[in-house]
């Protein structure tokens, strides 16, 4: 519009103080708003009203320093309550150059448009603001409190004076909101998986001394990306029975209606057994599980280690104890702290390790602080010799003994780091860091000072529990990396169990072969089961109970037709994949993307890989790894009603797991 002979309209019925950043322009009949910091134009009517107005102030870029509360209206004040506006000033000039990127965050609604409307109607949409609110505090783990916070209220309304403030239980509501959609997501995508889900089960303790379970899903999904999703978030009561614990995780499985989907369950080595075997026998009532369930009960192999080096450092506390007085000697005083540097140089120490206190809640911590006063030993038996404020050195025993025990830690510590080095580590790197550990164990218990192999023994006894119980698991998932086979299990096993070894070995191949056996019954390439649940039992196929007297004459009949086909038409998958040549080593190979690639080649191989892969054979986080203390809920969420803590949990595990894919 050429604005050559436009005037501008001084009139006193200009009454909103928008006006102050506006001319109003008339040129002919027509009137335009023009905005003093930007030039823009917009409608300046009298039947236009001054919204537009309004809304483009708050989101013009070159404006200048203006307070935004002028612009709130008395409603909205009324709205706010007691807070008050201050003069809020905004640092444009300074901010321009930062900018926000948000990733892959999506909305259920559309994302607004940019206005370029010259009306009086506003884009604005305060339920979505009031639930990106909510998912802001789920994701971040903010306090719900947060929206009740003056310096929050303020902040917000300087920046939308248009939305309206939220309460506690408003906020609290629509985090609810939020969390039974995404269970209902949850719902639909556990349904459609293609393979089994193993269960993982941990124990949280609140700030308040309450504890909750949580059940998290590990599977492997259609992309062949290995997923873990918190399912339930429970509170327990501390005292728990065995028969509250198992009621707990059986009401779960049959909310999520997964009961019939579970390939194992992996549980702290503190859990009574007895609890795992009550869960597989109410799943074998009536449900299906492989091998008849010797896959199905599974322990942590991190928490094995950790209870072990925990065992072992008790058992030394005493000199342990003593190498963290004698650092905390040294480093309370200067001047003993400078004879200490001048002693190690006498001696010829040149070693680049620091003295430091351990945190006895890290015991990596505590190898650290080992291995570095181990490195100065002699300086120490010399610092004896001439302080005799020092009287707290250790004798060459006791040394020898520390030098024994942080040999043990390196090793626990080293394995750890490897369970840990993926967020999502596949059940094939376990087996040979344990059969190396297992190894160990039984090298150590050797050890000529008996205190030290009497201490070895303990902690062979302890780990030889776990072995046995989840060696088959952690073989058969080494069977099925293509750079391996069978050839680990044949490598170590002689060095494990000597001239028992070839009948162990039998007993890895013959549950491997159990258990493809059992995948290629149930594979929709052999036949589509319509829904029904199978059960394996003895070696023979049996159909579910209300089918058995209707089809007894055809019980086994599957599993014939399978096996004898294998002999007149060709190799199984298993017997080609075992036959043909190992994959090359190489630092770059992923499992999961090798089976993805075959999967055509191993139709009947690969689903079984898909569930025994996908097995949490750890499932300690890497942050908590060497940790001793559990893990602890958020201050500000343990007091917090326990169903509002179950939503916050699940659904900030899922956003979060949305914004990583």
């Amino acid at each position: 519009m050429d604005m050559s002979d436009a005037i501008i309209v001084k009139s006193s019925r200009l009454k909103s103080v928008v006006w102050n950043d506006f001319d109003r322009i008339k040129k002919g009949d027509t009137c335009v708003a023009v905005c003093r910091h930007c030039k823009k134009k917009l409608s300046g009517s009298s039947t236009s009203g001054t919204s537009h107005l309004r809304n483009h102030l708050i989101r013009c870029q070159r404006r200048s320093n203006h307070g935004i509360a002028q612009y709130v209206t008395a409603r909205e004040k009324r709205t706010e309550g007691t807070v008050t506006i201050a003069n809020f000033n905004l640092d444009i000039d300074q901010k321009k150059d930062d900018s926000l990127s948000l990733v892959n965050i999506k909305f259920e609604q559309e994302q607004m448009k940019e206005e370029t409307v010259e009306t009086g109607n506003s884009n604005f949409d305060q339920r979505r603001s009031r639930f990106d609110l909510a998912r802001m505090i789920i994701l971040h783990g903010y306090p719900l409190t947060m929206v009740e916070h003056v310096g929050f209220r303020v902040f917000v309304k300087n920046l939308q004076p248009l939305f309206e403030l939220v309460t506690l239980n408003r906020v609290e509501a629509d985090c609810i909101e939020i969390y039974e959609k995404e269970k209902q997501k949850m719902n639909e995508m556990l349904d459609k998986l293609p393979g089994k889900i193993s269960l993982a089960s941990d124990v949280w303790t609140a700030i308040c001394g309450s504890e909750y379970l949580c059940l998290t899903a590990n599977y492997i999904d259609e992309s062949w990306l290995l997923r873990r999703r918190i399912l339930n978030f429970i509170i327990i009561d501390p005292l728990h029975t065995e028969d509250m614990l198992l009621e707990n995780i059986m009401s779960c499985l049959m909310d999520w209606d997964i009961d019939s989907k579970l390939f194992s369950i992996v549980l702290d080595s503190s859990t009574s057994d007895s609890i795992n075997v009550r869960i597989t026998d109410r799943l074998s009532q009536n449900r299906f599980l492989y091998c008849n369930g010797q896959l199905f009960d599974m322990r942590c192999a991190s928490n094995i280690l950790s209870v072990i080096v925990q065992h072992a450092l008790e058992a030394v506390s005493e000199i342990v104890n003593r190498v963290r007085e004698s650092i905390h000697y040294i480093k309370s005083s200067q001047t003993v702290h400078e004879k200490f540097n001048l002693m190690s140089k006498e001696v010829g120490i040149t070693s680049q390790k620091c003295l430091s206190i351990d945190n006895p809640l890290q015991w990596n911590s505590t190898y650290s602080m080992l291995e570095a006063a181990l490195e100065f030993r002699d300086v120490f038996m010399l610092l004896q010799e001439n302080d005799n404020g020092y009287t707290i050195n250790l004798s060459d025993l006791e040394w020898e003994r520390v030098t024994a025990i942080t040999s043990y830690l390196k090793l626990f510590v080293e394995v750890t780091n490897v369970f840990t080095r993926s967020k999502y580590p596949t059940a094939n790197i376990y087996f040979p860091e344990l059969c190396d550990v297992k190894l160990h164990l039984i090298e150590w218990c050797k050890n000529s000072d008996e205190y030290i192999s009497s201490l070895a023994l303990r902690m062979r006894s302890k780990f030889d529990e776990y072995w046995e119980k989840c060696s088959l698991g952690l073989a058969v998932a080494a069977m099925l990396d293509p750079r391996f086979k069978m050839k680990l299990v044949e490598y170590y096993y002689p060095q494990i169990y000597g001239s028992t070894s070839a009948g162990r070995i039998n007993e890895v191949l013959e549950g491997v072969k159990a258990l493809y056996n059992e995948h290629s019954i149930c594979s929709p390439l052999a036949f589509d089961d319509q829904g029904l649940a199978w059960q394996v039992g003895n070696g023979l196929l049996c159909l579910p109970s209300s089918e058995k007297n209707s089809r007894d004459r055809l019980m086994g009949f599957d599993k014939f037709l399978n096996e004898t086909s294998q002999g007149e038409g060709g190799k199984s998958d298993l017997d080609k994949y075992l036959e043909e040549p190992l994959f090359p080593r190489n630092v770059d190979f992923s499992i999961l993307n090798w089976w993805k690639v075959h999967t055509p080649r191993y139709p009947v191989l690969s689903m079984m890989a898909r569930n025994v892969l996908g097995i949490p054979m750890s499932k300690v986080p890497p942050e908590l790894a060497f940790n001793n203390s559990g893990r602890i809920l958020d201050r500000d969420w343990s007091s917090l009603n326990p169903a509002t803590v179950q939503a916050l949990m699940c659904s900030q595990d899922w956003i979060r797991s949305e914004l990583e894919n």
